[in-house]
């Protein structure tokens, strides 16, 4: 017990031990160990928004329900990810980019994105998806289930060719999907 004692009178002792503690709850602040613990699941349901009423000027008549646009499968990158992601448009002309059946490890400051990235399998895909035109979307609001997202009216999706779950604080997709016109 003494020689504890003696050594916590060292000023070198005693600022390494801060400097320990700082670098510990920076390391835990940073990388967010305990969120590959925890899973968070959402089930938002696809809405089914009203249709314009009839004769409003400047829109067109409304398909009776919601119309997918463009779909794709999601592929595992940094972490196993499956999952589909499509993009739908309601019959009130608004557009979502929904994720259905999504499994994806929690992560920090986890983002999706919609970009002109071609989706690549294994480590080449790993990194690209903000090298280019992309949009984000906003946080994915859970790692599992599904999840809607509100596209930009004004956003033209032309060239937008993908979908990744981005992790914002480590630059790298979790996941992704090419989106292929709806036939």
């Amino acid at each position: 017990m003494g020689r504890v004692r003696l050594l916590l009178k060292r000023p070198v002792v005693v600022s390494a031990l801060v400097a320990g503690a700082m670098a510990l709850g920076l390391g835990l602040y940073w990388f967010q160990p305990w969120k590959l613990w925890v899973d968070e699941t959402v089930r938002d349901e696809l809405p089914a928004a009203a249709a314009p009423a009839a004769g409003e000027p400047g829109r067109a008549p409304a398909a009776s329900g919601p119309q997918t646009l463009a779909s794709g499968t999601l592929i595992s990158h940094e972490h196993n990810t499956s999952g589909s992601a499509r993009i739908v448009r309601l019959p009130d002309g608004s557009r979502i980019l929904r994720l259905e059946n999504l499994d994806t490890s929690n992560g920090p400051d986890l983002r999706v994105l919609l970009t002109d990235a071609p989706v690549k399998h294994g480590t080449a895909g790993w990194r690209v998806f903000d090298d280019g035109k992309h949009i984000s979307l906003g946080k994915l609001k859970g790692n599992m289930g599904d999840q809607n997202y509100a596209l930009p009216r004004d956003l033209d999706l032309a060239g937008y060719t993908s979908v990744s779950i981005w992790c914002d604080r480590f630059d790298v997709s979790f996941g992704a999907a090419e989106l292929a016109p709806a036939q």
